[in-house]
């Protein structure tokens, strides 16, 4: 063989190999969404509804979605598989102490969020989450709770607003808000005087997304309704705004992830004194070692320290709308000898605004039993 037919067969080789090396490249890994639709308070009627709107916009853009309740997942193996995490309009306190960490660590790590509605009605004492999210449910009008506005989009260079129309008008329930970080990028506002009940003001946020903490956030405040979820200007928003959070498909580097849980866990002895509470508000302990606490909806509880167990004590009639209903408890300073308690709640049976609370003395037997008769309103607000 002359050394031109070497050349040539060698070129010949080369081609092939190169040629069936592209065929054979590993594919790409898709895209990855973790759906977390966990409730401890309020729960929306629109969550599968929202599943099946994102499930769906995950399959025409080539993502791979997982949907849970289950917090567990909430640890960095199973937080190191996706892209981003949708917090599908959860309520209340989702996740404990050491989840939280693993999340702080996901997103400082590169990760991305999404918060779709009353994920502001989330994890109210974490205020790193708060600072994520860019602000807290604060209420929304009732008598209806939704009710059509007009949204302004003041930025249109989002993949979430890029299609939207400059003023879009649609019904949903409209949250005020409260603690907005000073760091979010608003895109859309609602504007007040198309409707009744708004509380923030001229320019009330209501999309918007921001970098935070090495990761990426967008939350919209709308999808209170099923119907949402079938509007297709919503779900271009909602598209667009996974989009964003989704970044660039890099991967998670975990060496810039910082948080740990504090304080320190191997620092003390935890004792689970309760589990699966409806939206815990306040406690207050007595000389006896008795810990009364109470939940949103009424309930007034006591965990006995000495026989480890927990007892309903009484359930309050309360007024439950948009945050109302049993806030609050302490115990008179001379507790041990009057056996007086105080209570800060909505009495049941109010239907219109302004709501009003009860700061009320009552008298605790020795035997947990509350006297109801004993009611002494102190202040009402």
């Amino acid at each position: 063989m002359n050394h031109s037919l070497q050349i040539k067969s060698f070129t010949l080789v080369l081609t092939l190999l190169l040629f069936f090396a592209e065929d054979f490249q590993v594919p790409k890994p898709k895209p990855a969404l973790l759906i977390f639709s966990k409730t401890s308070g309020w729960h929306h009627s629109s969550i599968p509804s929202a599943i099946a709107a994102i499930t769906k916009i995950a399959e025409q853009k080539g993502y791979s979605v997982d949907t849970t309740t289950n917090a567990a997942y909430f640890n960095e193996q199973k937080l190191s598989a996706y892209n981003a995490v949708i917090f599908n309009s959860t309520t209340g306190n989702v996740l404990n102490a050491e989840q939280q960490t693993a999340f702080e660590r996901y997103i400082q790590a590169g990760g991305g969020y999404v918060g779709i509605h009353s994920a502001a009605d989330t994890e109210y004492d974490w205020s790193w989450y708060g600072q994520l999210i860019g602000a807290y449910f604060d209420s929304h009008p009732h008598n209806p709770n939704v009710r059509e506005a007009s949204i302004q989009v003041s930025d249109k260079h989002h993949p979430a607003s890029s299609s939207l129309p400059e003023s879009w008008t649609r019904s949903d329930e409209w949250y005020n808000y409260k603690s907005f970080y000073p760091g979010i990028k608003v895109l859309a506002s609602l504007d007040e005087d198309s409707y009744d009940g708004g509380t923030n003001g001229t320019g009330h946020p209501i999309i918007w997304y921001h970098e935070y903490d090495g990761g990426r956030a967008f939350y919209t405040g709308l999808g209170h309704t099923q119907e949402s979820y079938s509007e297709p200007l919503f779900l271009s928003q909602l598209a667009g705004g996974i989009e964003y959070a989704l970044g660039n498909g890099a991967e998670l580097d975990y060496t810039k992830a910082y948080a740990k849980p504090i304080p320190e866990q191997n620092r003390f002895t935890k004792t689970i004194l309760s589990t699966n509470l409806n939206s815990p508000m306040e406690l207050a302990v007595s000389g006896d070692g008795r810990i009364f606490y109470t939940e949103l909806f009424g309930n007034l509880y006591v965990y006995d320290s000495k026989t480890y167990k927990n007892t309903l004590i009484e359930k309050l009639a309360t007024t439950n709308v948009g945050g109302t209903g049993l806030i609050g408890i302490t115990l008179d300073p001379e507790f041990d000898k009057n056996n007086f308690l105080y209570l800060y709640y909505a009495p049941a049976g109010q239907i219109q605004e302004p709501f009003y609370f009860n700061l009320s003395r009552f008298r605790m037997s020795k035997t947990n039993v509350l006297d109801l008769s004993s009611e002494k309103i102190l202040l009402r607000v």
